[in-house]
């Protein structure tokens, strides 16, 4: 599950990778090793794409140990996810502004020190707060860990490479994510979840001493608008996760609802009025830019919202251990990477409209048979059911990136793949805590259960539907604006 970002606007001299160099700055890092180089930037996607999954079967040790309800639990998935979409759009910026290595640094190590206030939180409020510090850091690394990849491999077919390596990285924390936060919190603590990325952060940082420092670039930061972003997703984050507790009638709901209303006027208005605007709104006047970010919200959404349904399912309500519960979403995540190459394929010959539809109906398939699933149905009916929400999900978000890249204008392609992946967050968030307030009232756990699930078929046939119809037919040569 790839995640690009933005590349900014530059007037700036080129260097021969085709970055923007700064005349006084030092030299590119690809005078370094490019093990060195490739071996840092896995390390990063490595630790992000893993945090966002190891917590979730360690949820009910963290709730058993600090107390705390529901929604609190929510909030430390949510905390996470919510700061990596909210920072991810401007994140590149940032990074290019500083150079690549230098935000990536800076990232590692405030992501190294959350990890360790999570691991020593004496409790949920500072476990929450740190949280949503690694959140914010792992969206500067992304696009930091990237940009050290392009500026150190020039040869393109060595660069794509590289950036599979990097891609597949991803693919494999997801896949073990739930194993090791199973393993981690029965052998050890719920706190050796988050020490994990302790040494690993180290070795980052260490090898960071042996990359030449990047050039940095003329990037203007578009703070309003970042401040937008941040109100308005965590004003409706708030809003969906204390709606459920507080009553979707409460002041503090509706208050925060109205922030975020407004945080998303402020966004358009200042995006409209710049003159390099964070995000150009024309993008969305393209059509499969939209429904690649319907697809993409819906598929993450579904994807991250089963993982923490099952993850509490196994545990509050059939009584496994978090290595159970971790091992049972191996054969899901394990077929990830297999399908990923699947999908690349088929949409090379037919189209990616084809991979998107086949896989988001795949979805539908399991989320509709985990209707099935109840407080006695054997353990390997819904282990079984959770493979063709791995599989269909596999096979669609390659197409998503592909599909959004081939139908855009090359100077603003960056921008849509930044814009696709904060969609995907915002999925991912907007799940845990809709899916969360679902069946927060354990005497109705299974009534939550189904209803999350009836949500998901509604909004995968739905994206299924839009995706076979409006997306263009055939394999796209070239951009469209």
């Amino acid at each position: 599950m790839a995640i690009l970002t933005r590349p900014a606007r530059t007037d700036r001299p080129r260097t021969p990778d085709g970055t923007a160099a700064d005349p006084s700055a030092p030299a590119s890092p690809s005078t370094s090793s490019t093990t060195t180089v490739l071996a840092a930037a896995l390390l990063a996607f490595f630790v992000i794409s893993l945090d966002g999954s190891v917590v979730n079967v360690a949820l009910p040790a963290i709730s058993h140990s600090l107390g705390g309800t529901m929604a609190d639990l929510q909030w430390i998935v949510d905390g996470y996810t919510l700061m990596f979409a909210a920072f991810m759009l401007s994140a590149g910026t940032f990074s290019d502004r500083i150079g690549a290595s230098r935000a990536y640094a800076w990232g590692l190590a405030s992501f190294t020190v959350a990890s360790l206030a999570c691991g020593v939180a004496p409790n949920l409020g500072t476990l929450i707060g740190a949280r949503m510090v690694q959140g914010g850091a792992a969206a500067l690394m992304v696009p930091a860990s990237l940009a050290l990849i392009r500026q150190t491999y020039t040869d393109p077919g060595k660069r794509a490479r590289a950036i599979a390596i990097w891609t597949a990285a991803g693919s494999v924390a997801v896949a073990v994510g739930p194993v090791i936060g199973g393993m981690l919190t029965s052998g050890l603590s719920w706190r050796a979840v988050f020490y994990l990325n302790l040494p690993v952060g180290a070795l980052g940082l260490a090898l960071l001493t042996r990359i030449a420092p990047s050039p940095r670039r003329a990037a203007p930061v578009d703070l309003v608008g970042q401040l937008s972003v941040v109100a308005s997703l965590a004003g409706l984050t708030y809003a969906v996760i204390e709606g459920g507790r507080a009553g979707w009638g409460s002041v503090d709901v509706l208050g925060t609802l109205a922030l975020a209303a407004v945080g998303i006027a402020v966004f358009v208005a200042t995006q409209s009025r710049r003159e390099q605007p964070m995000v150009p709104l024309s993008i969305f006047k393209n059509r499969t830019v939209l429904v690649c970010l319907a697809a993409g919200f819906t598929i993450n959404a579904v994807f991250y919202g089963t993982i923490f349904l099952l993850g509490m399912y196994f545990q509050q309500v059939r009584g496994a251990s978090p290595v159970s519960t971790g091992a049972m979403f191996i054969p899901m995540c394990a077929l990830i990477s297999v399908v990923n190459m699947a999908g690349v394929k088929l949409a090379a010959r037919k189209g990616a409209w084809v991979p998107m539809t086949i896989g988001q109906l795949v979805m539908t398939a399991g989320s509709l048979l985990m209707l099935t699933v109840t407080s006695s149905t054997s353990y390997w009916i819904p282990v079984l059911l959770l493979v063709p929400i791995g599989l269909g999900g596999g096979l669609a978000v390659p197409s998503l990136t592909a599909a959004i890249l081939e139908n855009i204008d090359g100077d603003r392609a960056g921008t849509a793949a930044a814009v696709l992946n904060t969609f995907r967050q915002v999925g991912s968030c907007i799940a845990v805590a809709a899916f969360g307030a679902l069946i927060a009232d354990t005497g109705h756990f299974q009534r939550g259960f189904d209803t999350s699930f009836v949500a998901c078929v509604v909004m995968l046939l739905a994206t299924a539907a839009g995706t076979a119809v409006l997306l263009p037919r055939g394999a796209k040569k070239g951009g469209a604006s």
